[in-house]
């Protein structure tokens, strides 16, 4: 079994690939031949910190030069400060690949599964990006989602370091990038992705323009949530990676009003890639995410198999 540290996952993935991976594992998720693990917590206050442990996990079949591999991404929270590892297993002979530190493409697996939707769904002429948050899951989706539409500006709105983090983006990106108030930015963005802890929606989903691509990414808690119900219900589709998980553990549909999300409008992401609806040039489109370990152990897969472990 090999151990595989940051550095070295460092050097063989970046964000292309990521984008590439983890939109073969979605469309097997969508064909049945991938199984997901929900996530498990366990949390208890100790020496006056808050501490949890969470596990969460996949089976992914085949895909070309890659092997089946099962997996599991096993994580510590500390006061909120996070560490990620995941152990991936042979499906021919159930041993052990590899041990990965994960802190590295978990950085990137949210931005690239939000990345795969927005290809699939955002309008293909969308021209305006809006960030809510200057994190590091902020940066990322805006690097992510600058590959697969041609953005001509962005817009940033954070309830701190906008200023800089607008500055920051322009830089790496090489486009203009504004400091926004939440009303400009839900109102002026083709595309627009929330990545913050808000536990309250963000903006008023009447300022929406229609035709926009909406990725909900900052919580995976059934008590938190950045999208409000208005948008919720002026959406034509809701998209989710997974249904199971989506229904216990994303605050913006837990605590979404009844009816407010009608039936055959929540569906999962490898479902729409195996089989595209048709969309209106006019539809807003929602797409929810809590992270999944199939995401997780797609891009583990990916990096041991650059390493030479599978």
């Amino acid at each position: 079994m090999q151990s595989i540290t940051e550095a070295q996952v460092a050097t063989v993935l970046d964000l292309s690939s990521a984008i590439s991976a983890l939109r073969e594992a979605f469309l097997q998720h969508g064909r049945g031949q991938a199984q997901v693990l929900a996530r498990h917590r366990a949390m208890a206050p100790i020496g006056g910190a808050s501490l949890a442990i969470s596990a969460m996990g996949a089976i992914l079949d085949a895909d070309g030069a890659l092997p089946a591999v099962l997996g599991t991404k096993v994580y510590s929270a500390r006061n909120g400060k996070y560490n990620f590892l995941v152990s991936l297993f042979s499906a021919n002979t159930g041993e052990a690949i590899a041990t990965l530190e994960a802190n590295e493409f978990t950085r990137l697996r949210t931005a690239a599964a939000t990345a795969v939707a927005a290809d699939l769904l955002a309008l293909p002429d969308a021209r305006t990006l809006a960030v809510f948050g200057a994190g590091i899951q902020g940066r990322a989706h805006a690097q992510a989602l600058a590959r697969v539409r041609r953005f001509e500006r962005v817009l940033v709105c954070a309830r701190s370091g906008s200023e800089a983090f607008a500055a920051e983006l322009q830089a790496s990106l090489g486009l203009p990038v504004q400091a926004v108030d939440a009303a400009t930015a839900a109102s002026q963005a083709d595309v627009i992705a929330t990545a913050t802890r808000s536990p309250v929606p963000l903006f008023d989903g009447a300022l929406v323009r229609p035709g926009a691509f909406v990725a909900a990414v900052g919580s995976s808690t059934a008590k938190a949530r950045e999208l409000d119900d208005t948008l919720l219900g002026r959406a034509a589709l809701v998209a989710v990676e997974w249904q199971e998980a989506a229904l216990h553990e994303a605050g913006d549909i837990v605590q979404a009003a009844p009816g407010v999300i009608a039936p055959g409008r929540l569906v999962e992401l490898g479902e729409l890639l195996v089989n595209a609806r048709p969309r209106a040039a006019q539809d807003i489109i929602v797409y929810k995410s809590v992270g999944i370990g199939l995401e997780d152990v797609a891009l583990a897969r990916l990096v041991a198999h650059r390493l030479g472990a599978c």
